[in-house]
């Protein structure tokens, strides 16, 4: 009942201001038009006028009523800039705690259905620095104050906290508007708006967003330093940790611009891209490929064909690869452009001191880039059967006769594909319905037939319980669905993600903040909350991938050289990806799996590889092309590709998204004939057709037959 009351009784003022036009009081026109009146009114009895103004103007900001602005200059015209400044101060305090109490106690599910997508930044914000994140909401306006108001009545903090901590965060906005009032009200022409006082303090308004925001980064810098003593002078420029492509690219970029640069390895250069992830994963495909296409000969034309593989030198050929690759990413290399390469174990001190092999060494800026590793679970008996990783197993001479590969996403896949080409008896096994489950289900169900027909056996609704080995015999116990199934095996792969590498070298120490997912937090500019220690890569994500850790570190270099002078955010707009599976599976932008999420209407168009030329005379024709656009145009929204080269026909659908064009410019570009490229011109076609106006090709339809007369 207590509830009922209130809001009727908020409905009832609210229907009072609408229903009599009150609003039309709170108008700049009416200010002026009745100063004189409201200056005489004030001076003939102002502790009266004082209170009705408190009244008023609490109620509206308590209600979220239009014309606060109008009351602040009216603070300003009546009262002065210094005592205005005070009583609108506290009236919009109160009146904010008010809503911020009337949210607390009736509001809550209202405010959350409404404005869900403020209110889950401003509680992540609550939950990570509360009172700081509350006065840099109300210093830099980014959000609607009754927003927050309504938002922060939802949370936890304490109202004495909201209460003052707002009364501080509006103070300096409240005195520039303050002082607006007391200018704008006697303006009665144009030359007295071109008065320096006044045009003096709307410049201040204007610039007032640029000096809050100043003032917030000023005060989270002293807060992020409070503990530590910056050095008079550094040693480096820049000191990235970790030799993978993040670190790699921080390391060139700062030497190409003439920084002083360290990078600090502890063990080889390269990281996992180069020696156990992308380098080798592709070496192994490539040689299963080729055992896989000398078995299937006949559909070349070719009777028989004779072939013998040894699976340890299929193995060895892997690290000949690396080796041939190892100098682009070698110490040599890196000191030759001018980086000092320093291997060892790095260990940040303070956000200017690193500590390797027992040296000190300072520093301006600081690079995390550590990369992640392979995530064990902690299934019981795992450490029985003695796991495989993408890390480890590259050092597997001997072949497993049944390999057991737990995980169903792309390193999953690919090295399931891969050691079923070369012999191997393999059980994939996904807890998920489905494997690849990023992709969407078409996607997901070409590739789960392409397994099945090349003798992987693919078991998803599986979920692993327990490891048992008995007797040499190695046993997998899962649940599916909740039948008890027992697979046994002679290795197992683990392939279920990554692990960011975030313990061990300092950052607990020092307070860096980790998300949920165990990954380093960066801002837009991938600072941490100490703003001079940058990160990028799979230590941060939200990415994992060789690409995306090198576009990340370019940010990172640019961003760390060049703050507070200029500074870019991180752009994530266009990130492409490949699964180096038989067929290809590569994608940039939306699916329709995101797309439905997400909510955001989409038009398909879609092209069999199967009718392409090339593919046909490659016996390469399976597969499909696929393109979302934005309904009623040729902007691509994203696009997805099942097929061989699919990772390097993807390429025009990058650039078309990157640079703004769209169906109509691919399909209006020559490609060769034949190749695998002319899909993109085919898909574009069919777009066209679909788009194509009814009225206009009836149109012609009836000019080509006048003419035929």
């Amino acid at each position: 009942m207590k509830k009922i009351v209130i809001v009727l009784f908020g409905l009832l003022i609210a229907s009072a201001f609408f229903y009599f036009d009150l609003g039309q009081y709170l108008s700049l026109d009416y200010l002026k038009s009745q100063n004189t009146l409201l200056q005489e009114t004030y001076n003939q009895n102002k502790l009266v006028f004082i209170l009705v103004y408190l009244v008023i103007y609490i109620i509206s900001t308590a209600l979220s009523f239009p014309g606060a602005t109008i009351l602040t200059l009216a603070g300003g015209a009546i009262f002065g800039w210094f005592f205005g400044t005070i009583l609108v101060s506290f009236a919009s305090t109160v009146g904010a705690t008010f809503a911020f109490l009337g949210a607390r106690y009736l509001l809550r599910d209202t405010v959350q259905k409404r404005f869900q997508t403020s209110l889950d930044k401003i509680d992540e914000g609550i939950q990570k620095e509360g009172a700081f994140y509350l006065f840099s909401l109300r210093l830099i306006p980014v959000v609607p104050f009754f927003v927050i108001n309504l938002a922060l009545g939802l949370t936890r903090m304490k109202t004495w906290t909201f209460f003052w901590v707002s009364q501080l965060g509006m103070l300096l906005g409240t005195a520039a508007y303050v002082k607006v009032g007391t200018e704008i009200v006697n303006v009665t022409s144009l030359k007295g708006l071109l008065s320096p006082s006044l045009i003096s303090t709307f410049v201040f308004v204007g610039l007032l967003p640029i000096i809050a925001k100043k003032i917030v980064e000023t005060l989270r810098s002293r807060k992020a330093y409070s503990r530590f003593k910056k050095p008079a002078h550094f040693d480096y420029n820049l000191v990235a940790i970790g030799a993978g492509a993040a670190g790699l690219v921080t390391a060139y970029i700062g030497a190409a611009v003439k920084a002083k640069v360290a990078l600090i390895e502890k063990h080889k250069m390269g990281g996992d891209c180069l020696n156990t992830g992308c380098v080798p994963s592709k070496a192994l495909i490539r040689s299963a490929k080729f055992v896989h296409d000398a078995a299937q000969s006949k559909k070349y034309g070719i009777e028989t064909l004779q072939l013998n593989f040894n699976f340890s030198q299929v193995m060895e050929r892997i690290q000949s690869v690396i080796k041939k690759i190892e100098p682009h990413d070698s110490i040599e290399r890196y000191q030759n452009l001018g980086v000092d390469c320093i291997t060892g174990t790095a260990r940040i001190l303070s956000p200017f001191e690193i500590e390797v092999n027992g040296k000190k060494i300072t520093t301006k800026n600081i690079v995390i880039a550590t990369g992640a590793r392979p995530l064990v679970p902690p299934i019981a008996g795992l450490d029985q059967v003695k796991p495989w990783t993408s890390d480890s197993i590259w050092d597997l001479r001997t072949q497993p006769k049944r390999l057991l590969v737990l995980g169903g996403g792309p390193i999953g896949c690919e090295l399931a594909q891969s050691f079923a080409r070369l012999g191997s008896k393999v059980y994939l096994i996904e807890k998920g319905p489905r494997i690849l489950p990023r992709e969407d289900q078409d996607v997901s169900d070409l590739i789960e037939a392409k397994f099945k027909q090349e003798n992987i056996q693919v078991l998803t609704n599986h979920t692993a319980s327990e490891f048992s080995s008995l007797d040499g015999t190695k046993r997998l116990h899962a649940d599916n669905n909740g039948q008890k199934v027992e697979i046994e095996f002679d290795e197992v792969l683990l392939a279920l993600g990554r692990s960011a590498n975030v313990k061990g070298f300092g950052l607990e120490e020092l307070g860096i903040q980790i998300s949920k997912k165990g990954t380093i937090e960066a801002d837009p500019f991938l600072r941490t909350n100490i703003p001079n220690i940058f990160v990028c890569g799979d230590v941060t994500g939200p990415f994992q991938f060789t690409h995306t850790a090198s576009h990340q570190a370019w940010f990172c270099a640019v961003n760390a050289l060049f703050s507070p002078f200029k500074k870019f955010k991180v752009d994530y707009s266009v990130i492409p990806w490949a699964t180096y599976v038989d067929p290809e599976v590569a994608r940039v932008g939306l699916n329709e799996l995101e797309a439905k999420e997400k909510n955001i209407p989409y038009e398909v168009s879609h092209y069999g590889i199967d009718e392409l030329d090339r593919a046909i005379t490659d016996s390469a024709d399976e597969g499909f092309i696929k393109v979302l656009t934005k309904p009623g145009t040729d902007k691509i929204l994203g696009a997805t590709i099942v097929g061989a080269h699919a990772s390097d026909i993807i390429v025009e659908y990058i650039a078309a998204m990157k640079h703004g064009f769209g169906m109509n410019k691919i399909l209006g570009t020559i490609h060769i004939y034949p190749t695998m490229g002319e899909a993109n011109k085919y898909v574009a076609g069919n777009w066209k057709r679909k788009n194509s106006p009814q009225w206009a090709l009836e149109f012609l339809q009836k000019f080509h037959s006048w003419r035929r007369t």
